[in-house]
């Protein structure tokens, strides 16, 4: 692998913005230098200004492999992610087979280690039937292991009181969990159809899967992980009233954090009326209030981490009727120029933003040598610029296999010029580069 200069950037890392040059070799940060001379042979970019950041490490994803072909797959969704600047991701488990055992972790890891051009890692999945399994798991084979507290596919719904206790006493790493109160769902469920059959309009859904079902279940959460000392994350928080289960301030020595999405803090309410199922995930875009909220706990600390929960499905599930319209969105080639729109308007400084989406899912799931800009560390970056005028979203083609996006209507002020995983060059001016191979992420525990 030749080295590569960046020369003229300006890198956001740790808390600052500064200008300097970078060199890349053997796949790792050599030297980051005011200026530095050009070596022979070496490949220069010249970033003009641009920000180079530690590329986003997305903490929750579904890619949909193995099991569904025709929503996604690790080669598409991964591809489509280092369009948008995610270097690494975290994929769920609840895929067909579901990650339960450890010969579908492997498969899984197998997959990716064929087809990925981003960094990967896996969580395991928690049912019934494998606590046991769970609570002999070796914590550097997998990212987390996530339990859904609320609804979710086949036998992963874990509600079980004893089970919970069990699992919150027993996880030997960090426990991630989707907290929504399922029976509290399904009676409002067979309330709405009693109303309006299956034809439920889609801004119904955040009155539906309600703040209460989610209070009931995040505090419920909190709860056990204080009574058994887990190390707790709370996934894609959605109200203000459960911002107060979490303390504000820096993560480190926080046993008990929480994760916000990038849909959760770009759309509201207002925004089902014009996309409709398309917005429609779990748990549910609720109020502007709440979304305000959430930009506020970002600056506060009481939110640590900013994942996207991509998880596409095809534009011709989405327009079923409400019942069987399928939950969740395609988010990882835009989730970077979405979350510039908030720096760009002020809400978000520019380093805190590379806290949330780097920095701080490195040291929460003790992932080596990433998620910084640091001399001996692997080149995981992205190079993002503003642009003379907003871009169109619908001019660029979608990389997600399902081939659409909720962002379609939007014009961003950014864009991801370029990416490196692992040094090697993954994306440049709209294109993907050929032959780059995504690592399995090191879990340091």
């Amino acid at each position: 692998m030749t080295a590569t200069l960046i020369r003229n950037a300006r890198l956001v890392n740790e808390g600052r913005i500064t200008a300097a040059d970078l060199r890349i070799r053997h796949g790792r940060i050599e030297r980051i230098a005011p200026q530095l001379a050009a070596l022979p042979g070496e490949t220069q970019f010249d970033a003009a200004g641009a920000w180079l950041l530690p590329g986003m490490i997305d903490d929750q994803v579904h890619f949909r492999d193995p099991g569904a072909p025709h929503k996604g797959s690790i080669a598409s969704e991964s591809r489509a992610a280092v369009a948008g600047g995610i270097t690494s991701f975290m994929d769920m488990p609840n895929t067909q087979p579901p990650t339960l055992t450890l010969d579908a972790l492997a498969a899984k890891k197998a997959i990716a280690a064929a087809a990925s051009v981003a960094n990967y890692a896996f969580h395991f999945g928690v049912s019934h039937d494998n606590l046991d399994t769970v609570a002999r798991l070796d914590p550097r084979l997998v990212a987390g292991v996530k339990v859904f507290m609320g609804a979710s596919t086949g036998n992963m719904l874990v509600d079980d009181p004893a089970s919970l206790e069990r699992l919150f006493a027993s996880c030997p790493t960090i426990l991630l969990a989707h907290c929504e109160a399922t029976p509290r769902i399904r009676a409002r469920e067979a309330d709405w159809q009693r109303r309006y059959g299956t034809a439920i309009p889609a801004d119904q859904h955040p009155l539906i899967r309600d703040e209460e079902a989610c209070w009931q279940s995040s505090s419920l959460a909190v709860a056990l992980a204080k009574r058994h000392g887990t190390n707790l994350h709370v996934l894609h928080l959605t109200t203000a009233r459960e911002l107060a289960l979490f303390e504000p301030g820096p993560l480190a020595g926080k046993r008990i954090t929480a994760e916000v999405c990038v849909h959760h803090l770009l759309f509201d309410d207002s925004d089902y009326a014009r996309l409709g199922h398309l917005i429609k995930c779990n748990p549910a875009i609720k109020s502007r209030a709440d979304r305000d909220a959430l930009r506020e706990a970002l600056l506060a600390g009481r939110l640590d981490i900013i994942g996207t929960d991509h998880a596409p499905h095809t534009l011709a599930e989405k327009q079923r009727d409400y019942p069987q319209a399928p939950s969740g969105l395609p988010l990882v080639q835009h989730a970077l120029p979405a979350l510039f729109e908030l720096v760009a308007d002020g809400v978000l400084p520019l380093p805190l933003l590379v806290e949330k989406t780097s920095h701080a899912v490195a040291e929460r799931f003790a992932i080596a040598e990433r998620g910084y800009l640091r001399e001996g560390y692997w080149a995981d970056l992205a190079l993002v610029e503003a642009l003379p005028q907003p871009q169109a979203v619908a001019d660029e083609p979608v990389l997600a296999h399902c081939g659409w996006t909720p962002f379609r209507h939007h014009r961003f002020r950014h864009r991801v010029r370029s990416t490196w995983v692992s040094g090697q060059l993954a994306w440049h001016d709209g294109v993907l580069q050929s032959g780059c191979q995504g690592m399995e992420l090191e879990i340091a525990r």
